[in-house]
This record gives structure tokens, sequence and C-alpha cells, in this order.
């Protein structure tokens, strides 16, 4: 009997190395939602080293008209970069990063974990140490004794949504099509990891052509179940006092409009997360400010009555809680719409899992039917808050005399008083975040960019370089204080040489303000945060430091406008918001041991304060403590 033959399939192949088939492929690779289509991976970031160069370098010189390149001077602000233009594209277009083996590839960690906490789209491709061990241990490897394939690049496993290394050429292909899936995944998506090896960076394959065909990813809309859907609105008719926390995933799932008109349709009021503000703007009738620690007296008072929580897109953070002590109505109880089944089902709610604009449509729609909203006593309530709300927000953004230095919150309100609806604000760590989420009037739904999902210092200069490359056309400000500027000024040099022109406001106040502060209620006394010489005690108490952070900010090639009174801030800032070069503001306030003149917490922050201690400010931080934990409760 004869055996029969077997037929060979004919695949066209192009030889290419796996640095130059990756970046082929990822040039190919598109997201769509709605209708519109985008470049999923629009650029790439890189510092070379040994670890890449000859790999992913010589790639990104050989396909330079399909992935443009930006030349980073940090690893870190690299990633914070590419995160800022995640998410000013809405999660629909990413950059991706790329380091050498070693050091350059651990500055990734802080960058990966605030992608991923902040559910923010980054590639990573780190180098790696030689997967054939031919030449080992290679420069810059850590040697593990009891695991042969570990290195470094292994610590970006955590704070990954999906990670692989790529030890054959081959195996290119499955990792870069699950990054990608991950990539574009509404629910998945936050830094994804391609450890490269050198070796392997450089070995030549024949690589199927359809690799590098077009590939779109299509970025769905779930809508809500039908039961869900019918449990939901049975839970909003029967609320008395519902409030809405709108977190982040109402500007990714680009839900504003949405939600204005179910605020709008029903009277319910909407609080914001600090990733959340801006989803209503500052003048509709329904919205009521930040929520939480940093929130406004308006919104937490409401927080503490209500016996509905309707958390639309938020993670229910510490600060949004108030460490689990703001919703103190005994029967109150939770909704929550959420992409996200893990937190759609956060303070034992009863969950909406869909996208947030699809669910709140579908809700507008079901509650329309019963002609639903809450009473208007309930309105005029929380409507007379916010008006006496606002006049504190005026008070505190009033310069009387235009010819002293400002307080923070007089900065704030000079820039306030220019700004348009064009104008994109960036901050992340500090007193700026307590003092932006209480004060400042968000204009349109993408204006107010705080990163506090990690809070990292020293993230608003790249970040800000990101959000322009997105958005070219519109003012960016990146608000930043002395502790932050001194973490990672660095990406400056990078606007200045690709002419970037975004908008630096330095405020320095001679010291961690926010931490002093906190230091301060908790007993610590202010220990460590001030930026002053050292006294004979040993404690950071001696005069300010003579550091002149405007000619710093100078000898990276920034312009630089110093402003020392009310009035000089504002001219300054006009003559930056029209600027097309990088443009930095400089301006003194207070020192860091002064209040800044925000209104105070209206919630509280649970930091631990010494159980046991001598010191009488430790001791009476203490009893206050004990007094606030007593009031927190877990949700069941």
């Amino acid at each position: 009997m004869t055996p029969p033959t077997s037929t060979s399939i004919s695949v066209p192949t192009t030889r290419l190395t796996v640095a130059q088939a990756l970046v082929r492929f990822l040039a190919a690779q598109y997201t769509e939602r709605d209708g519109v289509r985008r470049r999923l991976i629009e650029a790439t970031w890189g510092i070379f080293g040994h670890g890449n160069v000859a790999g992913l370098g010589q790639a990104l010189v050989e396909y330079a008209d399909d992935m443009p390149f930006h030349q980073g001077r940090n690893e870190q602000s690299m990633v914070h970069a590419a995160v800022g233009y995640a998410r000013q594209s809405n999660r629909l277009s990413a950059h991706a990063v790329t380091t050498s083996i070693g050091p350059g590839a651990t500055n990734l960690v802080t960058g990966a974990a605030l992608a991923t906490i902040n559910h923010l789209p980054v590639l990573l491709l780190p180098g790696d140490t030689f997967a054939t061990r031919s030449a080992d241990p290679v420069l810059q490897q850590l040697e593990v004794p009891y695991a042969g394939d570990v290195s470094v690049n292994d610590c970006l496993r955590p704070v990954s949504r999906y990670f692989d290394r790529v030890t054959r050429p081959e195996a290119l292909i499955p990792a870069a099509l699950q990054a990608m899936r991950v990539l574009s995944d509404p629910v998945e998506t936050g830094a994804v990891t391609l450890a490269l090896p050198q070796d392997v960076q450089a070995e030549a394959y024949d690589w199927p052509d359809e690799f590098f065909a077009d590939r779109v990813w299509h970025v769905r809309r779930p809508a809500a179940d039908a039961d869900e859907l019918t449990e939901a609105v049975r839970a909003i008719r029967a609320a008395r006092r519902p409030l809405i926390v709108a977190g982040g995933g109402i500007h990714h799932s680009r839900a504003e409009e949405a939600l204005a008109e179910f605020a709008s349709a029903t009277h319910i009021p909407v609080a914001s997360t600090q990733a959340g503000k801006g989803s209503l703007r500052h003048d509709h009738p329904q919205d009521v400010g930040g929520i939480g620690h940093t929130g406004t007296a308006t919104a937490d008072e409401l927080a503490r009555l209500a016996d509905l929580v309707i958390g639309i897109g938020t993670r229910y953070t510490d600060f949004t809680t108030a460490s689990n002590t703001l919703f103190a109505a005994p029967d109150v109880r939770f909704l929550n719409l959420n992409i996200a089944p893990y937190d759609g089902h956060k303070l034992s709610a009863t969950p909406l899992i869909a996208d947030a604009r699809s669910a709140l449509e579908q809700l507008t729609e079901a509650l329309a039917l019963h002609d639903h909203r809450v009473t208007d006593e309930y309105t005029r309530e929380y409507t007379e808050d916010k008006e006496r709300w606002e006049q504190r927000v005026d008070a505190a953004y009033e310069a009387d005399e235009p010819d002293v230095r400002p307080t923070q919150p007089q900065v704030l309100g000079a820039l306030d008083a220019l700004a348009d609806e064009s104008d994109i604000i960036i901050n992340a760590a500090g007193s700026l975040p307590g003092d932006l989420h209480k004060l400042w009037r968000a204009r349109s739904y993408d204006q107010y960019h705080l990163e506090y999902g990690y809070s990292c210092m020293g993230y608003e200069i790249p970040a800000a370089i990101g959000v322009k490359l997105a958005a070219p056309e519109r003012p960016v400000w990146a608000l930043v204080g002395d502790g932050t500027y001194l973490m990672m000024p660095t990406e400056i040099v990078t606007a200045v040489q690709e002419g970037i022109a975004i908008k630096l406001l330095l405020i320095q106040n001679h010291g961690y303000a926010s931490i002093g502060g906190l230091s301060e209620s908790v007993g610590g006394e202010r220990f460590g945060t001030a930026y002053r010489y050292q006294a004979d005690d040993g404690t950071y108490t001696g005069a300010p430091l003579p550091v002149d952070l405007a000619a710093n900010v100078a000898s990276l090639g920034m312009r630089v406008l110093r402003a020392k009174t009310v009035r000089e801030l504002r001219a300054a800032l006009a003559e930056a918001r029209t600027a097309d070069t990088p443009t930095c503001v400089y301006v003194e306030t207070e020192t860091a041991d002064t209040v800044s003149g925000a209104p105070p917490a209206q919630a509280w922050w649970d930091v631990p304060v010494a159980e046991t201690a001598t010191r009488p400010s430790a001791v009476k931080a203490r009893e206050l403590y004990e007094r606030h934990v007593s009031t927190r409760r877990r949700h069941l």
C-alpha cells in the first residue's frame, strides 16, 4: 500500500531580525472604537545601551518612516511620557519604551506600577541577558544562585498586566499578539512587558508575511446584563438621598455626555474622584465637586448622609472613602457600574458590570419610563451647599493685594482666571492635588489631569510632553512644586530638543509642604520635610537652602519667567500661555511650614500614629487618631 503523500503549503516569508520584525509588527497594529481607528503603538521612546542598541536601536533606524522615535533622558520619565500620551488618547493609542538591560530596565519599574495602577497602556521593551548564555554573566547581569532563568527584568512581573521573555525568535509571534490583546483590553490594560534578550533581538528568522499585515483590535463596549440593570433601576428608585461617585472610568469610556444626561434627568448629584474630576463641567447643576479627603464640604456631607452611593468607574481608594469613614449612614448601600468585575463588587455593592457609557444610556432610558428624579428638597439642599462652597473657592483665589507674594491657592486662582476649556493641567503629588481637587473649576472633560492612583513625584513634566504630543494644539501645563521638580526635571531637555511647547508652572515653597503638614498632624513634627540647613539639634530647621530652581530650569534650555508678586504672576502666566516654545513660570510662595490658604480637609485619612510615645505632639495625635478610627466601618 502506497503511503499518502504530504502536501507542503508555501507561506510567503520575510527574513528579518527579531527587533526588526517587532517594529514592523507594531507599526501595523490598530484599535477601533465607535468606528474610529487609531494606531495602537504610535511611537517609541528609547535610551540605548549594550542591551538594545544593536537590536531595537538598529531596527528603529531601519524603519524610522514607520515608527516615530523620541529620545528620553530617564527611563522612568519615558514611561510617564507614554502614560500621559495614552491617557490623553483615551487609552486607544499608546507608546512603547525601550531600554538596555540592568539599571535601564529596573528604572522602568516605577513607571510600570503607575501605568498599571491607573489602568493606562504602555508597552515596555527592556533588553535582557543572553538567552544562549554564551556571555554569562554579561555586564549588568544579576546572578541568582538558585535560578538560572531570572534576570532583573523579573522585577517588572508584579507591576505588569502581561509579561513575557522572548527567548526564541518564533516565540515573538504569540508574545506580541498577547501584548496587543492586553494593551487594547479596557479591563486588563496597563503596563505590558516583553523582555528581549540582546542576542535574540539581533537574530534573523523567516517571518510569515501575515504577521506584518494590518490588524485591528476592537475596543468593546459591553452593555449591562438585563437582570443587573433591573436591580440597579430598583435600587435607584428606592433611594431617597442617592449620590454618584464619578471615577476615571467615565473618562476612559468617554461617557461624560451620557453622565450629564443621566444627572440632568434624575437630578442625582455627582461628586468626583481625582481621576473622575471633569466628568461634569464645574458649572453643571448636578456637579458638587471632589469627594473624600481632598474633596469639597458639599460632596462630603452628601456622602455622609447618602443612602445609595452609585460608583461609576471608580476603584474606591482610601482618599475617596476617607479610609472607610465617609459613607456613614447606617443603611447606606452601594451600586457599582464598572467594566471591571473586581471593582464592580467592592463594598459589597450591587454590581452593574458594563461599559460606563452603554450602561448610563440604558439607565437613563429605563428611569425615564418611571419619570424618576430625586425630590426638589434634596436638589435645593445640595444646590445651596454648592453655592456656599463656591464662595469659599472665591475667597481662597482672591488676592486683594496684587503686589505681594501669592499663596498657593492664589497661584491656582491666577491660572484659573486665565484658562479656558482648551487648557490641560497636569499634577500628581504634593500639596497641589488637595488644593486642585477642592478648588479647580474644570471646564472640559480632559482639562484636569491628576495622576493620583500612584501619586508619583516627577510625573508631571514628562507626562505633559506625552499629553502635548497627543494634543499639540492645546496649552498643556505641568504644575510642579519644588520637591517634585527636583525628583525628575530631566525631560525638560527632551521638550527643548523636540520643540514641544509645554508650560511649566514651578512653585517654590522650600520643602515637602503636603508631607510636612501631614507629619505635623500625626506627631512627626515636620521632621525631615523642609529644604533647610540642619540646625544644631540635627533637625532641618535652619535657613532655607540657597537653591535657584529657575536658574536650573534655564540651564536645561527652557525659557523662564520669574514672578515675585500676584501681579507679575498674572502677566507671566498670560505670556507663557501664548508661547510657542517650552516656557516656565517660576513663583515663590510661602514656606512649607505655613498654611497654604486652601480650605482644610473635609474628611479623614488613615495614617497610623505611634501607639506609644513620650513627645506631647505624638501623644495628642494618637488621641485624635483613636477617635477617628472608631468611626471606621466595613460595608458588608
